[in-house]
């Protein structure tokens, strides 16, 4: 479970604040080829009926309490350490102390969910309440994936616990990466808007049926010229897609031409609709629609065929920049439940996409 995070002293004679940040970049690219595994470990350990008899009790107290969450919580402590030194150097990203501000408060019993705070302050008062499986079901929630959960009923502490851990590494590596990944284009703006309820209004690509063609849409977007009186004031042509909030490995990809119109907004006959609202409701953990109409926008330029090329990108170049420039700023993406993405046509259907929308859960 020990993450070695090269915060320490040695053999730092004579390197530059820069030199010395890259070790601890180089540190998190390596801890996220391993971290997530070892949170998978600990999850079906914890699930394990077998390990979990009266007499292993005090044993995995040791293990995880004293253990793990310990030597998390010193790890921490000492990249703190490693980076307040660098900090009046200017090279380190200050979401970073955000990050392990949260994981620190995780560790120490303290989960930002409400839903598990009762549950996580009964297990760290009382470790034998995790001889129940129910307890340790919630405990433990399910494996996730790579920046967020896997479609599971449960979404545990552990879960948080690795969230967390991604969020300091992707502090690391993410401002340098996108920097790297823009090949041919750049990023010219990126914000993030929170927009009032709105509907989306559209239809589904399907082979076959015509919306794959530029002379295909034209009639199909008619349609929604004709209805301006329900424009949301966010009135491009947008190529809408969501796996209907689960995990990517259990329901596959779905796109959707279309435009975000008012709330209200009729659906016309053979059209589909999703809506969205401003934010979620304390209790409203159900996977798809409503989303939520927040979200990032980025805005491209450059060589259209660089900013989407798809090889050597998770998906293509403006998704994984996009996405990646938020993980870097630490801003929550609602995966896999309320996860949504849109490629934007600034100029129309007809033309080449030149922005990206990305779901997200911004704070108040």
């Amino acid at each position: 479970m020990e993450r070695h995070c090269g915060a320490d002293r040695r053999g730092g004679g004579g390197q530059t604040a820069a030199d010395k940040y890259k070790r601890v970049v180089d540190w998190a690219a390596k801890a996220r080829g391993q971290n997530p595994d070892v949170f998978d470990a600990l999850t079906e350990w914890v699930l394990d009926d077998s390990e979990w008899s009266e007499d292993k009790l005090s044993e995995n107290e040791q293990i995880l309490l004293q253990g793990v969450f310990a030597r998390f919580k010193e790890q921490n402590a000492r990249l703190r350490t490693y980076l307040k030194e660098l900090e009046p150097s200017a090279t380190v990203n200050e979401v970073v102390f955000k990050a392990l501000d949260r994981f620190d408060d995780e560790l120490s019993g303290r989960p930002g969910d409400e839903r598990l705070r009762e549950l996580v302050a009964r297990v760290f008062s009382d470790f034998s309440v995790m001889r129940e499986r129910g307890v340790r079901e919630q405990f433990a929630g399910g494996k996730t994936g790579s920046f967020g959960v896997d479609y599971v009923d449960v979404y545990g502490y552990i879960n948080y616990l690795k969230d967390c851990d991604a969020a300091v590494q992707w502090a690391l590596i993410m401002p340098d990466l996108v920097k790297i990944q823009q090949k041919g284009f750049q990023i010219d703006s990126f914000e993030y808007k929170k927009m009032p309820a709105m509907r989306f209004i559209g239809k589904e690509l399907l082979e076959g049926d015509g919306l794959d063609s530029v002379e295909g849409r034209k009639k199909f977007f008619q349609t929604l010229d004709n209805m301006p009186e329900h424009k949301s004031g966010f009135d491009y042509d947008v190529l809408f897609q969501h796996h209907y909030g689960k995990n990517v490995d259990v329901e596959r990809w779905h796109g959707f031409w279309g435009r975000f119109m008012k709330a209200d907004a009729p659906v016309p006959e053979g059209f589909i609709s999703f809506d969205f609202v401003p934010a979620r409701d304390v209790n409203n953990f159900v996977s798809g629609a409503p989303f939520l109409s927040q979200f990032a926008f980025a805005i491209f330029s450059g060589d259209m065929e660089a900013m989407h090329k798809q090889e050597g990108y998770d998906s293509d170049a403006m998704y994984d920049t996009t996405r990646n420039t938020m993980l870097g700023q630490g801003v929550n993406i609602p995966y896999p439940d309320k996860y949504w993405v849109a490629e934007v046509f600034l100029d129309g259907y007809d033309k080449w996409s030149t922005a990206f929308m990305f779901s997200a859960e911004l704070e108040n």
